[in-house]
């Protein structure tokens, strides 16, 4: 069977770098296993679910440089769970419940109050047809719940090692909401059934999800795939990641002006035993795949560290990856500049910062500006070359007398408007002699 892998976001908000850890992980294992990649949106949240946070996930996936083998979507498989929980109805698994959510919550409240767990009672299972009478007649409508069966569920799980989870001591899962809609459980486990999913990789938090899932697998008669439980990311202070956190979005990130590559390296290398450092396509970290490498304690994401990482990404992007990307913006500089400006570059859009510095018109820095009017009796005549700073430089100090940062602090700051940037050993040469002798003396 072709290994089959889903990654499966519900578009109730833009996914964050946490989301984006679990598509790389289930990405790579496709591509190192000859396998497919299925995206599957499950929107059966009705009043949350909405369209531009579908179109939204797509898209940073595809800036990622993740494109799905499928897609699909759970809204339009509706038919299929219904005729699924018609079954387990009738198989005496799925069971109607006419609590109300405030009844609940004071059973379970009541339950901790004694130190126990707040595991539900299956008060369900008991009703008999007079009390379902009543409460159809008050205007209730039943949530169903799956009779999990009292035993140990065991998988061998590729990050955690041997699992089991003990079903007894969990509560009857609601299956299916008082409105008619479905929560994730049924729906999930379907899809995986009739998409073929082999492996189901995704956070640790969704160990005890497993177990109740396995027993819905046995209860429609299939075998379950196989399952990696990843270590979660947290932010720098240990908090948990969530699709309110908008800073760190994939949208959000991507509008910051922060490398595809760069948030890909570190949501998948951060966490393993791999050192964290940047990569320049998709099939080198896909190289690095390995779910033996993941460790079992929560990642701490630095936002800090993401940064470094951008700029030092783009120190080492040789100008093929990056022409279209700069004629896009109008910088036509060509490999020379490039190769020029990008040691200094935090951002991709700070090239144009420099561009303007190179080939446009800039407010010059005055330090000193006796010492600048007689450095530019010095400026040598074109054509001008990386020896060109050195060698007037000297020229300037032997005349002036003038040495170290009192020499050096002014030309910078009169040439290019900064205080600091690029070796103007090389800067100079682009920015050349018309522009360079206005400068020193405007």
């Amino acid at each position: 069977m072709t290994p089959k892998v889903r990654f499966a976001p519900s578009p109730t908000g833009y996914i964050h770098i946490g989301n984006a850890r679990t598509a790389l992980l289930n990405w790579f294992y496709a591509k190192r296993n000859d396998g497919l990649f299925l995206l599957r949106l499950d929107d059966t949240d009705r009043e949350r679910s909405k369209a531009e946070y579908a179109e939204a996930i797509v898209e940073d996936l595809k800036w990622l440089g993740i494109e799905p083998d499928e897609t699909m979507r759970q809204s339009d498989r509706t038919d299929v769970y219904d005729a699924a929980a018609e079954k387990l109805k009738a198989a005496g698994r799925l069971y109607a419940c006419y609590e109300t959510p405030e009844e609940l919550e004071r059973k379970r409240k009541r339950l901790l109050g004694r130190g126990k767990p707040p595991v539900y009672d299956r008060a369900g299972l008991n009703l008999d047809a007079a009390e379902i009478a009543a409460f159809e007649a008050e205007g209730r409508k039943p949530h169903w719940r799956f009779l999990l069966k009292d035993r140990a569920v065991r998988w061998g799980d590729e990050v955690r090692g041997k699992q089991h989870i003990e079903a007894g001591s969990l509560s009857d899962p609601v299956l299916i909401r008082a409105d008619g809609s479905y929560l994730y459980t049924l729906p999930s486990v379907l899809d995986d059934i009739d998409c073929k999913v082999t492996l189901v990789c995704r956070g640790e938090d969704h160990v005890t999800n497993t177990g109740v899932q396995i027993q819905l697998f046995d209860a429609l008669d299939a075998t379950p795939p196989a399952f990696a439980h990843h270590n979660l990311l947290t932010d720098a202070s240990g908090a948990g990641l969530s699709k309110r956190m908008a800073s760190l979005s994939l949208k959000n990130l991507r509008a910051d002006g922060f490398e595809a590559m760069a948030v890909a390296s570190l949501a998948s290398i951060i966490g393993t035993s791999d050192p964290v450092a940047p990569h320049t396509s998709m099939g080198a970290l896909a190289d690095l795949f390995d779910f033996g490498k993941l460790s079992r304690a929560p990642a701490r994401f630095d936002f800090q560290e993401l940064e470094g990482l951008n700029a030092k990404l783009l120190h080492q992007l040789a100008f093929m990856h990056i022409e279209d990307r700069l004629a896009e913006v109008g910088v036509a500089g060509g490999e020379d500049f490039w190769n020029a400006v990008r040691g200094n570059l935090d951002k991709f859009s700070d090239v144009v910062i420099w561009w303007q510095v190179v080939s446009g018109e800039i407010v010059a820095g005055k330090e000193n500006p006796d010492f600048l009017n007689r450095a530019a009796e010095f400026l040598p005549a074109d054509p001008w070359n990386e020896t060109t700073w050195g060698n007037w430089t000297k020229q300037v100090k032997d005349a002036t007398g003038v040495k170290g940062r009192d020499l050096f602090h002014p030309l910078r700051l009169a040439l290019t408007g900064k205080d600091r940037g690029p070796e103007l050993s090389v800067l100079l040469p682009l920015i050349g002699r018309d522009k360079a002798l206005r400068r020193l003396k405007d």
